[in-house]
């Protein structure tokens, strides 16, 4: 079962020459987001900075873009991004950049042009939250990470 939406986006001027972003396969969850730079940046180990991806998106009230990592440049060069998921809310409509980090040990060239992140598409569900005076009790109760009891 498939489903598909359509969703506006725009392309700035520097990133004219770059595909849109989009599915590489049947099964895929994410789309591939491109680097839209002027020059190769490059980024040090530890170092993190903002990289423009020359697009803009209208979403549907209630969507969400979420930005996470590609699992290649992550394995491959410590490559992540750094507020992984980062959310774009579908009243936002400045452009997509990624907070990047190298959590690598060598320095990591961007180009125009690279693959940096990826782009998911999900539903999100406001929630209202209500005081108690006491939560309902489980089972695990309140056992948890480093939690004795």
């Amino acid at each position: 079962m498939s489903s598909s939406l359509n969703i506006d986006i725009e392309k700035l001027d520097h990133a004219s020459d770059l595909p849109i972003p989009k599915y590489q396969t049947e099964g895929a969850a994410g789309m591939d987001l491109y680097a839209a730079l002027s020059k190769p940046l490059v980024l040090r180990p530890l170092e993190r900075t903002l990289i423009p991806t020359g697009l803009k998106i209208s979403l549907p009230k209630n969507l969400e873009a979420q930005i996470r990592p590609r699992s290649g440049l992550a394995y491959k060069h410590g490559i992540s991004v750094l507020n992984s998921p980062g959310t774009i809310d579908s009243d936002y409509r400045g452009e997509i950049k990624i907070l990047l980090i190298n959590l690598g040990q060598d320095k990591f060239i961007i180009e125009h042009s690279s693959r940096i992140a990826q782009l998911i598409i999900a539903p999100i569900i406001q929630a209202k939250l209500k005081v108690v005076l006491a939560l309902n009790k489980t089972k695990r109760g309140k056992k948890g990470f480093g939690s004795t009891g």
